[in-house]
C-alpha cells in the first residue's frame, strides 16, 4: 500500500512538474546483510568526540538513497556504528510515526538531531557505508543508555556480537 501511495504521489508530482533534487555523485550505498563477525566487533563501539568527525555514538545528516531507486534520495539523520576504513557505518533514523512497531525499527524517541524534538525510530537492517566527505554535520550526540538499547538490539535479533 505505501508503494502504491508513493508511485500516485509520484505521478502527481511529475504531472506538476515538480522533481525531486537529484542524488549526489557520492550516496551511501547500502551493505547487505548483518556485518561480518569481525567487522561486528569494531562496529559496537560507543566513542563519541564532537571533533568535526564522525564517530560511533554519534547522530550526523548525510545522503541517503532510497532503496527503491537509489539515484534518487534525501538528506537524513543517521546513527554512526562504526568505521571501515575512511567510511562511516551507520544506521539512517526516521521521525514517521508509523514506524512505531514495524519490524526492523527500533523506537529512540526524541533528540536534538531533529529541530521539532519528534520521536524518532532507527532502521536496524539496513546498514549504511557513507563516505566521511558526504557528512553535512553532526547532528547530537545519542546517550549511552540509548545506543547501548540499539547494541544490544542488534546483537539479539540481527547477528551481531
Amino acid at each position: 500500500m505505501v508503494v502504491r501511495v508513493k508511485r500516485l504521489l509520484q505521478a502527481v508530482a511529475t504531472r506538476l512538474g515538480m522533481r525531486r533534487a537529484p542524488a549526489p555523485a557520492r550516496a551511501p550505498h547500502p551493505v547487505p546483510g548483518p556485518p561480518r563477525r569481525h567487522e561486528t566487533q569494531k562496529l559496537l563501539v560507543y566513542s563519541p568526540q564532537l571533533d568535526g568527525d564522525a564517530d560511533p555514538g554519534e547522530i550526523v545528516w548525510t545522503w541517503v538513497a532510497y532503496e527503491d531507486d537509489p539515484s534518487q534520495g534525501k538528506d537524513r539523520p543517521v546513527l554512526v556504528v562504526g568505521r571501515k576504513g575512511p567510511a562511516v557505518l551507520g544506521l539512517m533514523l526516521s521521525s514517521q510515526s508509523e514506524r512505531d512497531g514495524q519490524r526492523n525499527w527500533f523506537a529512540l524517541g526524541p533528540g536534538s538531531w531533529d529541530r521539532e524534538k519528534r520521536p524518532s525510530w532507527v532502521r536496524l537492517d539496513r546498514v549504511l557505508t557513507v563516505d566521511a566527505h558526504g557528512i553535512r554535520r553532526e547532528g547530537a550526540v545519542l546517550d549511552r543508555t540509548r545506543f547501548d538499547r540499539v547494541a544490544a538490539e542488534l546483537r539479539a535479533n540481527y547477528g551481531w556480537s
